[in-house]
Parts: C-alpha cells; sequence; structure tokens
C-alpha cells in the first residue's frame, strides 16, 4: 500500500521497463495525501486532469488542508466501503487510482501497470476504471481467483457497466450478490473507448493458471509466477496446516511448484516472482523460458519507494549489521494467507498487543446475516465484535489490522484517540536477509542503482510486455 508509488513506477518505467503502482488503498492514499497538504502539488496536478472536474473539486474541497494538519489532528474518516455504498465513495477509489496512475505516466512514453488484490473485491471495479482513464497499460492481480476480471475490462473500457460476483460466507448456492459499477452513473462524459490494458495473472500453480487461461471470463495476457519466497501475502501451502516449521510458518514443498515446462503450453508469456532479484535469477528466468521477473523487495527500499525514509533507513541499517528477522506469520492477515513480516532482532518486544480494530475495512469478509442481509466482519476487529457476527473467536487469535499499520508503513499511519500513532508493520521477500552484497555498504541507494545491479551494469535494457 503506497511503497510502490507513483514515483517509484515512474522511476522504473521511464528505463524502458514496466512501472507498476499498488492499487490498493490508492483512495486513501490521495485522501490524506490531500490532508497533508500536498505541498508539491502533484495530487492536485492529477485530479485537474481527471475528465470528471466535479468530482475532482468535491474531493479536494473534501479532504486538501492547505497547511497540512495540526499536529496531534487524526485523519478524516473515509467511510468503509459496502454494496450500498454512495457514489462519492466508489469515485474516491476512481480518483485515486487515477491519479498514481497518471503521476507515473507523467514526463515519459514507459509503460504502467497497476497491482491489485483479488481479495479486495469493493474497490476493484471503481479503481481499475480510474487507472484505465489515465492510460494504464498492465493490470495485474493476484491474492484469488480473478476469473471475472478479464471480462471486466472489457466493459470498463467501452465505458460500459461492469460487475463481479461478491464472495458471501454463508450465502444459499442459488444466491448471487454483485458488485456492480456503470460509469455513465459518475458523471463520465461522452469518450472514445479506452484501450484495453493487458491482464496479467499472478497465479502460484499450474492448476490455477490453466483455469484463468481458460476459464477466464475474458483474454488473459500472462501470468506471473510468484514462489512463496515473495513478500507481503503468500498462497497457503497446498498441503495446508500439514508442516509447520519450530517458529510456526507454513511449510512449503514439491507441490507448491510452478511446473514451468507445463505452463509453456498454455502459450502465454510469464515473468517469474519471488527471490528472484538478482543478475542470475535474471539469467536463469529467461533461460527457462520467461519473459523476464518481477521485483519487489530491491525496489521497496530504494529512495523513490514510498516507505517512509525512517523505516526505509531502519531497514538498511538491518541489513549492514546482519540484524533482520523475516517470519511468514500464518495468522497476521486478517485474510487467512500466510503474511511476511519484518523485525530487527536487537529491537525489544512490543509493550502492547496488536492493534485490533477495524475502522478503515479493506479485508473485511461479507456474510450472510440471520436476516437474508449482507453483513460484514473481519478477524482484526475487537473479539466480541466479531463473535457476534457469527464469527468464530478462534479466527480472531494472532490477527492484526494491516489496514492501518500498512498506511503507517508509508507515513500516513492514524492518531488514535490516546494521542498515539498506529505503528508500522514492514514486509518484505525472503531476498532482504541477504542484501548485504548489494548493497556493500551505502546508506541508500535509487531505482537506477537496483537496475543497473540486475542488468549487469545496464539500466536501459527492456524486457517488454
Amino acid at each position: 500500500m503506497g511503497v510502490s508509488g507513483w514515483r517509484l513506477a515512474r522511476a522504473v518505467s521511464r528505463r524502458g521497463h514496466l512501472g507498476v503502482v499498488s492499487g490498493t488503498g490508492c483512495d486513501l492514499m490521495l485522501a490524506r495525501g490531500l490532508e497533508d497538504g500536498d505541498p508539491e502539488g502533484h495530487l492536485r496536478r492529477a485530479l485537474s486532469a481527471l475528465p470528471v472536474p466535479a468530482i475532482a473539486r468535491h474531493i479536494v474541497s473534501r479532504f486538501h488542508r492547505p497547511a497540512g494538519r495540526p499536529p496531534g489532528r487524526p485523519y478524516r474518516s473515509v467511510p468503509m466501503l459496502h454494496l450500498d455504498s454512495p457514489a462519492e465513495r466508489w469515485q474516491l477509489c476512481l480518483a485515486g487510482a487515477f491519479v498514481e496512475v497518471f503521476l507515473a505516466r507523467e514526463g515519459h512514453a514507459g509503460r504502467v501497470g497497476i497491482n491489485l488484490l483479488t481479495k479486495l473485491q469493493f474497490p476493484a471495479l471503481p479503481t481499475l476504471y480510474g487507472a484505465m482513464l489515465a492510460g494504464v497499460e498492465v493490470v495485474l492481480m493476484g491474492a484469488g481467483i480473478p476469473r471475472e476480471i478479464p471480462g471486466a475490462l472489457d466493459h470498463l473500457a467501452a465505458h460500459e457497466p461492469a460487475s463481479i460476483r461478491l464472495e458471501v460466507v454463508g450465502a444459499d448456492k442459488d444466491e448471487r450478490h454483485e458488485i456492480r459499477f456503470d460509469p455513465r452513473e459518475h458523471g463520465i462524459p461522452d469518450l472514445p473507448p479506452l484501450t484495453r490494458p493487458q491482464f496479467l495473472a499472478i497465479v502460484s500453480s499450474n492448476l490455477l493458471a490453466t483455469l484463468l487461461a481458460r476459464k477466464a471470463s475474458g483474454r488473459v495476457d500472462g501470468f506471473v509466477v510468484e514462489a512463496a519466497t515473495a513478500g507481503g501475502h503468500n498462497a497457503p501451502p497446498r498441503a495446508g496446516d500439514a508442516g509447520r516449521n519450530l517458529r510456526g510458518e507454513p511449510v512449503y514443498g514439491p507441490r507448491d511448484e510452478v511446473d514451468l515446462a507445463a505452463l509453456e503450453t498454455l502459450g502465454l508469456p510469464y515473468w517469474l516472482a519471488g527471490g528472484t532479484g538478482t543478475p542470475t535469477s535474471l539469467a536463469s528466468a529467461l533461460e527457462a523460458g520467461a519473459s523476464g521477473i518481477q521485483v519487489g523487495t530491491l525496489f521497496a527500499f530504494c529512495e523513490e519507494s514510498g516507505l517512509a525514509p525512517d523505516l526505509r533507513r531502519w531497514v538498511l541499517e538491518g541489513i549492514r549489521e546482519d540484524d533482520l528477522d523475516l517470519l511468514t506469520d500464518p495468522q497476521a492477515s486478517p485474510t487467512g494467507y500466510p503474511f511476511k513480516v519484518l523485525t530487527r532482532r536487537s529491537d525489544p518486544p512490543p509493550e502492547t498487543p496488536p492493534l485490533r480494530l477495524c475502522d478503515i475495512g479493506s479485508l473485511r469478509t461479507a456474510y450472510r446475516r440471520s436476516d437474508g442481509r449482507v453483513g460484514y466482519r473481519c478477524p482484526a476487529e475487537p473479539v466480541e465484535a466479531y463473535v457476534a457476527k457469527g464469527g468464530d473467536a478462534a479466527d480472531t487469535v494472532g490477527r492484526r489490522c494491516l489496514c492501518n499499520t500498512l498506511l503507517a508503513n508509508v507515513g500516513r499511519g492514524q492518531i488514535r484517540p490516546d494521542g498515539s500513532t498506529v505503528p508500522p508493520l514492514i514486509t518484505a521477500g525472503d531476498q532482504v536477509l541477504v542484501l548485504g552484497e548489494f548493497l556493500d555498504g551505502r546508506d541508500s541507494y535509487t531505482a537506477d542503482d537496483v537496475l543497473a545491479y540486475l542488468l549487469g551494469g545496464s539500466g536501459d535494457r527492456a524486457m517488454p510486455i
């Protein structure tokens, strides 16, 4: 959320590679960036290019504080998304994605993509449409089965209504709940058709790749094959909970490895991800038939990254001192997916338990209430509230509010009623533990340094999609 922001995506894209912005939480990034004053004016400049000026004016009027937030003032509350959210709430998602892609594409001819989590169903359609209005060229989606997204892209490119099925726990088999987005209901003027972006599905199994290639609602243009060594959320092991190491981490085995030879029979290009950010890994990927690699961890701590500068320094210092610890926590995320958490071994343990609240709600689960209506719950909310909504108290053990902590990672942490700021929770891939050779004693590095390292001294060799 915000780490792979427009500055980083632009730095990579302008060198001929695919710079990718994170679509997760881009609505909140826009709102909170405006509240912090938008001192350089980038957000308002991008909003001025939105083809619906009324949406831009409303967002600026509601959120922009010319002098920034006064010390100790919390960010304004942004209502959680649900089936009956008002139009202005969907429009904030649209505008947030438009701003990120617009700024990432500004001033060069390189290609820009956007990455979304399939699990986050509510913001998906307006976020995709906003990105398409700004000219996004590639959409990447994982953390679920994005089977309906390719067809939705076809509809949105024509400014037509699009819908995806909302997964509702406990719903009857004959029930269908849909999230629907119609651009014409949001003041979109008569515009020529948009360019339909390429769609890359992020997969961790041959079964999922085959399913999407053959049965998705529209064209799938390729795959990102992500190993369990990648940062953030990982797919659960196919063996389930049968294997845990002494630290309680899920154990991945041969069943979790993608058969690249079998993948190639689908006839679609693919990129390898997860621990691939080295020149050797790039060469091996190309030799195996991949079109290239996806790199996250190396870029996450460069100067153009959206990670707060003090946290970036904290990580780089930990690398130099060999003081980092990375835990694949099977319980931290409300999604139920394993989530990698980065800490420093020398840091004292936290004095307070993990944050338990749900006031952003991006990772909530929809469920069928006893009266037949759709309700929403999150294992990271207070236990009593979760159980009152029909949830199992066992599902709340060890869960953390990722929505708030990931915003804190990029300097947008909320101030709580007691005056404290939400603490960060940094994630990274396994490669962070062996970055000492790349860092070579440096206190900082740039995106260009990463590209030069990966490409043997020339960051300009493109691997186009």
